[in-house]
């Protein structure tokens, strides 16, 4: 297969040199590879001044657009109302999401690609009209399929899943974003992200045993916890960066999601070199090697690295035990020769019922060989796993090259199971049974998130989140006070066997090959090509765009819910059973706000309808109030909008005719996504003003006429009794945003620009 867009990554590479530096120039200090790849992606070019990390907000200019299927419908439905006949960078879309894993890979790909035949022919049109590489259902995971086909170091790319940061182990600047945020790349605006803070983690010696990369994320989620790196890029270094593989930097680099960080990522090297190589990608390699002191973080960054990044840690990987953490949160962690007596402490079940290994997270041949070299030594002493095990490739490429070598054969030994190159439990897609009857239990897995309820929906199910080496050998003992590296085990001989440590191969010693990758070139010219969407489908409906502002202040505002305490993305917009609704956005919108606690009465999804004195659920009364053509607020408390990145959480509020959300504050993404949507959102000035409040309130918001930046608006509560507040109203608009509000989307505006030409 030819190297994708090999013209984009050679003029990334030409303009290098001068942007970085320039950017020494500005900063006048040496950089460390974050801030090469950042200033190099800026969108005014070479810099001419330096960004304050943590403070200043800056516009890039990435080079790519990846999306996951859930979250490619909304992205897509709104890039087509953007009238631009092309996508403005490469982009792609990846069928992972959909696929429930239930008996195993060939029945449960043939189950999801019919029932989702709609959703999937959707995407593959779309694909094919706007010039996007479209990889079908059962091509692989997204993450997994990028790094495959085109991560590259010092490159920059968004996606629309907050695991995107899996392209670091290549050395690029990968984000996970929300789908708007994709569809204005998409359509060639600049993308704004506040300059990040600079995690550096300096790794020293070498992995040995059943150590393995899982287990350096691991160790560093226990250190940071899972707010640790919000707003940071973490930066691994030193010597010991360097001797892990690409795929195992990738591992890392996935997981650091989960201590909030930015992204993550790793210095060029030969391991890199090495990987894109192996993946067909030698060329890449040989324009990084033109520029590899580029890729890497200056040497003075390594040396003294508490001069230039803002918070520092050491790992000695030598003395680095594996870990083990859980359950419920992926920052509890627990060395290996700690675990057993945590276990009966805790009370946690001790019989393992489910080990399951893959992911987008660690789903490459490094790690399938690692954990077939645990099963292979057990079939070989004659056990067989007494816990239920399950096994994901991450992609066709390594699925099929994986069977080649013998590999999955080893897991079939021991009883085995191979589900669908998809993401599957990880996110929720698993019909386990006996799931409903919420019985106490343990799974462990290789994946990165381990919430209570996200892999089987049962609030009861302990997960446990290791290395695929360590689960593979769980599984095998059934048992989650086994040590492996020091216990022994009984076989079906009654013999005492103890297992060696793991071996695994970086790269497939016959190359890597596959018969059918599942991707599907886009039309040079895709103009004729003709996007159908059924106006009767429950899945899928067009967007129409949102009317402008009205050029007044709005007044006469109902209260549609005063949220109290924590409100994320997922009280706003739940997934779950309302995954399937992701492109459809008047039936999802009958999800809004059903998990957020109202104040005045301590109860979900129970509000007063103000025109007729009754309680109903939160859409019902969004829907009487829209009918109506009455418009209403949202009230929240701290950190809004917090979670996922989902536009859902924007769109529906804006598509049911809520017309201002006014918290104490805001989730910084969730913010950007309701600006994007011409909505107003706004902050209380005096945080306890949220008090001030009342259920039956008519409320205004003025200013509007002469809305400015740095200008507060004023909100005005009529109470019943006749009395009423005056309101100071912050806000963070800048000009162009105040352009979005009035034209009553950021898509409205580049609709409109579009049409001019």
């Amino acid at each position: 297969m030819a190297v994708f867009d090999l013209d984009m990554i050679k003029s990334v590479y030409a303009r290098m040199p001068e942007r970085v530096a320039a950017a020494r120039k500005a900063t006048g200090k040496p950089l460390t590879l974050a801030e090469k790849i950042l200033y190099s992606h800026l969108c005014e070019g070479a810099a001419t001044k330096a960004y304050s990390r943590g403070v200043d907000y800056v516009d890039f200019a990435p080079d790519r657009v990846a999306m996951q299927d859930a979250t490619a419908q909304m992205a897509l439905l709104q890039f087509m109302s953007a009238g631009r006949p092309q996508v403005a960078v490469p982009s792609t879309v990846h069928c992972d999401h959909l696929i429930q894993a239930k008996v195993g890979a060939t029945e449960d790909l043939k189950i999801a690609t019919d029932k989702n035949k709609e959703v999937y022919d959707f995407l593959a049109s779309v694909s094919n009209k706007y010039g996007i590489g479209f990889w079908k259902a059962g091509a692989g995971i997204i993450h997994q399929v990028v790094i495959e086909n085109y991560a590259f170091p010092g490159g920059m790319m968004i996606g629309t899943d907050s695991h995107t940061p899996n392209a670091g182990g290549l050395g690029m600047v990968a984000i996970g974003v929300g789908g708007a945020d994709a569809c204005d790349v998409m359509a060639g605006l600049a993308w704004e992200l506040k300059m990040p803070k600079l995690i550096g983690v300096k790794l020293t010696g070498k992995l040995k045993g059943w150590a393995s990369a899982k287990d350096v994320i691991l160790e560093v989620a226990g250190q940071l916890t899972v707010k640790g790196g919000t707003g940071a890029i973490v930066e691994y270094i030193g010597k010991g960066a360097d001797a892990l593989s690409a795929t195992g930097k990738g591992t890392i680099c996935n997981m650091g999601a989960e201590i909030g960080a930015t992204t993550s990522l790793f210095g060029y090297d030969k391991k890199m070199a090495s990987y894109l190589k192996a993946t067909g990608r030698a060329k890449v390699a040989s324009l990084a090697n033109g520029i590899k002191d580029l890729l890497r973080p200056d040497q003075e960054c390594i040396d003294n690295p508490e001069l230039y990044y803002d918070q520092v840690i050491e790992i000695n990987l030598s003395r680095l035990e594996p870990r083990i953490n859980g359950p419920f949160t992926p920052d509890l962690a627990w060395p290996l020769s700690k675990f057993a007596k945590a276990v009966i402490k805790n009370k946690w079940p001790q019989k393992l019922d489910v080990g399951l290994i893959g992911s987008c997270t660690n789903s490459s041949y490094e790690d399938m060989t690692r954990a077939a070299s645990i099963a292979s030594q057990a079939a070989a002493k004659n056990i067989k796993a007494k816990a239920e095990f399950t096994i994901t490739p991450g992609s066709e490429l390594v699925r099929f090259t994986a069977e080649r070598d013998g590999i999955l054969s080893k897991f079939d030994a021991i009883g085995g199971v191979v589900l669908a190159n998809a993401c599957g439990p990880c996110i929720g897609q698993w019909a386990r049974h006996g799931a409903e009857k919420g019985e106490r239990n343990s799974i462990i897995t290789s994946f990165n998130r381990n919430f209570a309820k996200r892999a089987d929906g049962n609030p009861n199910t302990h997960a446990f989140v290791a290395s695929p080496e360590i689960v593979t050998a769980f599984a095998i003992a059934g048992d989650l006070t086994f040590n492996p590296a020091k216990d022994f085990l009984t076989n079906e001989n009654g013999e005492q066997v103890k297992l060696e440590n793991p071996f695994g191969v970086e790269l497939p010693p016959l190359g890597f090959d596959v018969k059918d990758a599942g991707y599907q070139k886009p039309k040079k010219d895709g103009s004729k090509v003709k996007v159908a969407v059924n106006p009767k489908s429950d899945r899928l409906q067009l967007l129409e765009p949102f009317k402008a502002w009205e050029g007044t202040d709005l007044k006469g505002l109902k209260l549609l819910i005063k949220a109290k305490g924590k409100c994320t993305t997922d009280h706003i917009s739940m997934a779950g059973p309302w995954l399937k609704f992701r492109g459809h956005l008047d039936n999802i919108s009958n999800n809004l706000l059903i998990g957020a606690i109202n104040f005045a009465n301590g109860k979900a999804n129970s509000v007063k309808n103000q025109l007729t004195g009754q309680y109903g659920e939160v859409p019902t009364v969004q829907r009487a109030y829209k009918a109506a053509g009455v418009g209403s607020i949202v009230i929240g408390d701290e950190n809004y909008g917090e979670g996922s990145s989902r536009e859902h959480a924007a769109m529906e509020p804006r598509h049911l005719g809520v017309r201002a959300i006014i918290v104490r504050s805001f989730a910084r993404i969730h913010e950007t996504n309701l600006k994007k949507q011409g909505m107003l959102g706004l902050t209380f000035a005096n945080p306890a003003d949220y008090d001030k409040i009342q259920e039956d309130d008519s409320l205004d918001i003025l200013g509007l006429t002469t809305f400015t930046e740095g200008v507060p608006l004023t909100l005005v509560a009529n109470h019943k009794d006749g009395s009423k507040d005056e309101i100071k109203l912050n806000h963070t608009y800048n000009a162009s945003q105040i352009g979005w509000f009035k034209a009553g989307s950021a898509l409205n505006l580049i609709a409109a620009e579009a049409a001019k030409h």
